[in-house]
């Protein structure tokens, strides 16, 4: 007897798959329920096509002000009119 293999599931949540006509029908009723923390895949002829999942904070720890201080400057004159050679290669001049 061959032994069965299992699929790998993602810890905390799994989508739970919903057809397309369904998902058009309980829109506002999913929703609720994505913002409560269940993922749903939207599927049309039974392909998956679409995700819904919840709305989280975003993640303050990617962008943080002041990060590179020091390390980044911009020329004085970074606004400053291209010359006429470079002008002529975007067809201005």
């Amino acid at each position: 007897m061959a032994a069965k293999r299992r699929k790998k599931r993602r810890a905390g949540r799994v989508a739970e798959p919903i057809a397309l006509y369904d998902a058009k029908t309980r829109l506002s009723e999913l929703v609720d329920q994505a913002a409560a923390g269940r993922e749903f895949v939207i599927a049309k002829s039974g392909k998956p096509m679409a995700k819904l999942v919840p709305f989280g904070p975003v993640n303050a720890a990617l962008r943080v002000p002041g990060k590179h201080k020091g390390e980044i400057w911009v020329a004085n004159d970074f606004d400053a009119p291209l010359p006429p050679d470079v002008l002529k290669w975007f067809g201005i001049a």
